[in-house]
């Protein structure tokens, strides 16, 4: 009984150990992964426990609880929808994918550069402010992607330790690992309280959430989960998305300079999902065209919203 119990941990750190000296900079990613996420999350109870329910912390929060409610709506018909054609979630998946992209790009990056350049009074130290979050975001995903078991529809188990989980957890925690960043976005977005930025990217994450919610929803109905447990675990992957929010948040409560850097971060680990995961599960079945048209679709609506509730 002994050997038994013993071995099965051995095996596992043996997994980890030997993924840690094949790819060391996942290692590090996953070393800022975790001392960044236990800060960010200290900070923000910290100033809830202390009273202090500003109005970053409401509005994050409010932002992040929204992405949950959308996932969870855009979950519900899969307990009536027998499946998606490939080609319709292939450009679901596009489309929510341009909306990400977007999102980075003129909810995050433009107004990190813009911080930056008011904190630091020069264009060339703001811009390496976000660099620098942009390359703490990719660190972060790289570290989460190497060590956390997990499995996309069509990309196969994949992450440290990946062949000891059943399925539908590898599943689940994808699923995490794409909430996750969107919800930091919305925390560091509302983290000074400026609905010029929080409002269009919550807005965002919230419209694409929909048809992220309905093919996870269908991806775990594929993996052998009754309709109704299928939409149940899709709809609770988006807490994911408040928790994150806090992280954001936390991340920006500490030094003026880490609003610039956490805006960055945001979009950096969003970028990476994009172009890491949703991207490629977009262009395995030979859909590309209708993939890329919803990506440019996607976009173009984010870059109105932006503008027009900028």
């Amino acid at each position: 009984m002994q050997l038994a119990q013993t071995e099965p941990t051995l095996s596992w750190r043996a997994t980890w150990r030997a993924q840690a000296h094949a790819r060391p900079y996942a290692t590090l990613g996953l070393a800022f992964a975790l001392t960044t996420v236990v800060l960010m999350l200290a900070a923000s109870l910290w100033r809830v426990a202390a009273g202090e329910t500003d109005a970053a912390v409401r509005l994050g929060l409010a932002g992040g609880m929204a992405g949950f409610a959308a996932t969870a709506l855009g979950a519900l018909p899969a307990l009536f929808l027998r499946g998606l054609s490939a080609r319709t979630e292939d450009t679901m998946l596009g489309l929510a994918a341009g909306m990400m992209l977007a999102a980075s790009s003129f909810s995050l990056i433009l107004p990190g550069l813009e911080a930056g350049e008011a904190l630091t009074g020069s264009a060339w130290l703001g811009a390496l402010a976000v660099v620098a979050g942009l390359a703490l975001g990719v660190l972060l995903m790289l570290g989460l992607d190497d060590f956390t078991p997990h499995e996309h529809e069509h990309g196969g188990p994949c992450g440290a330790g990946c062949g000891r989980v059943s399925r539908v957890w590898l599943f689940v925690f994808a699923i995490a690992l794409h909430n996750l960043p969107e919800g930091m976005a919305i925390g560091v977005a509302f983290s000074q309280g400026d609905w010029s930025v929080g409002l269009p990217l919550t807005t965002a994450i919230a419209l694409q959430d929909i048809p992220e919610g309905l093919a996870v929803a269908m991806a775990l109905k594929a993996a052998g989960l009754t309709p109704g447990r299928a939409v149940g675990v899709a709809a609770l992957s988006g807490l994911m998305e408040p928790v994150g929010a806090l992280l954001g948040i936390g991340l920006t409560s500490g030094l003026a300079l880490a609003y610039p850097i956490g805006l960055g971060l945001a979009a950096g680990a969003m970028i990476f999902v994009v172009s890491h995961e949703v991207i490629p599960e977009t262009h395995r079945n030979g859909h590309q065209t209708p993939a890329t048209v919803g990506l440019m679709a996607g976009f173009a609506v984010m870059m109105v919203l932006d503008t027009a509730l900028g």
